[in-house]
């Protein structure tokens, strides 16, 4: 990634990698306290069905060390049975972790998905030579096995033998867990990845990386992590945004400041969709985020969703736009796959 630094430091807390473009803080990526118990999204279990949930077709999982899960589709399955289930987001503390029974082996270069077979590889990849190149190294490596595979936008003119290692050690990570799904009593399967693990996975690769005792004050992330913590984000030119996690829900209100002339709640408006975007990955935030945009008419709605849904799409949480209220709020639906600043800071 042109003009970018990807920086670690042990030094501050357990795993802790930040991303800077052209000098401004992208992303932030920090694992929990050790002495966090909760399960965290991606690890693995082998689960223990306790109770189902009658109506709503799920079901309570038992974890170890004490920890609970909610299953959303349990349906015929009764008490005692174990299930390979996978961490999809982070819970609430106290209430039980949402898994699913899909699981996927997520890479740099490869996914695996055992459930669904199949090769796919990353829209992104345009060059039908390069697909026909990378669908050639996949199906080399699947061996005639069940399990399906998608080629992530990192394989573009990667090296053969680079995609093939890393298909390989999914696979063979894919084929350990699932071996271990049998037992009695629940079990930790795969662990969550680290936050540098995380970094290494999902960043495109950077101009530079620093690794050492200090990086984090030196890059000035530290100041950065300071603002994230703030209520209140700049936009430049007097507007600015806050943003107010509750238990609920996120609420987010954007204000053009002391600029009245035509066209300034579009523009701090298109301005902000960029800024909301980076603040909901700087502090981790996900679930129900409500927006409360500068009121502008209802025709450049459009373009205020659209510039908005460009910025989620790159990076690269899922979320869902679920659309205008009534009151002229936009509502969205962000998976709570990352660890809240806020909590890692107290």
């Amino acid at each position: 990634m042109k003009g970018a630094l990807a920086v670690f430091d042990e030094s501050v807390g357990s795993g802790m990698a930040g991303l800077l473009v052209d000098g401004r803080l992208v992303d932030l990526m920090f694992d929990p306290a050790s002495d966090d118990p909760r399960p965290r999204p991606e690890a693995i279990y082998r689960g223990i069905l306790e109770r189902p949930l009658k109506g709503m077709h799920g079901a309570i999982l038992r974890l170890p060390d004490g920890q609970k899960a909610f299953l959303k589709d349990a349906k015929g399955l009764s008490p005692g049975t174990p299930i390979v289930v996978q961490v999809s987001t982070f819970a609430d503390e106290g209430k039980a972790a949402p898994v699913a029974r899909k699981l996927l082996f997520k890479s740099r270069y490869a996914i695996v998905t055992p459930a669904n077979p199949g090769i796919n590889v990353a829209r992104s990849i345009r060059d039908e030579e390069e697909r026909e190149r990378l669908l050639e190294i996949a199906h080399g490596c699947l061996d005639d096995g069940d399990e399906g595979l998608i080629l992530r936008s990192a394989c573009e003119n990667e090296d053969s033998d680079t995609i093939s290692s890393d298909i390989a050690n999914m696979l063979e990570m894919c084929r350990t867990v699932l071996a271990g799904g049998d037992g009695t009593s629940p079990e930790l399967l795969l662990d969550a990845p680290s936050a540098a693990v995380r970094a290494w996975r999902d960043w495109d690769e950077p101009d530079q990386v620093e690794n050492a005792v200090g990086s984090f004050e030196r890059s000035g992330i530290l100041d950065y992590m300071d603002e994230a913590l703030l209520d209140r984000a700049e936009l430049g030119n007097s507007a600015w945004i806050s943003v107010e996690p509750t238990r609920a829900l996120v609420a987010i209100d954007v204000n053009s400041g002391g600029d009245f002339s035509p066209g300034a709640a579009l523009k701090t408006n298109l301005a902000a969709c960029k800024e909301v975007s980076r603040q909901l990955l700087l502090r981790g935030l996900g679930g129900q985020v409500l927006i409360d945009f500068a009121p502008v008419n209802k025709k450049d709605r459009v373009k205020i969703e659209a510039a908005l849904r460009a910025a989620l799409r790159r990076d690269g949480v899922d979320t869902i736009i679920a659309g205008w209220t009534p009151l002229g709020n936009l509502e969205l639906q962000r998976k709570r796959e990352r660890f809240s600043l806020r909590e890692a800071m107290k």
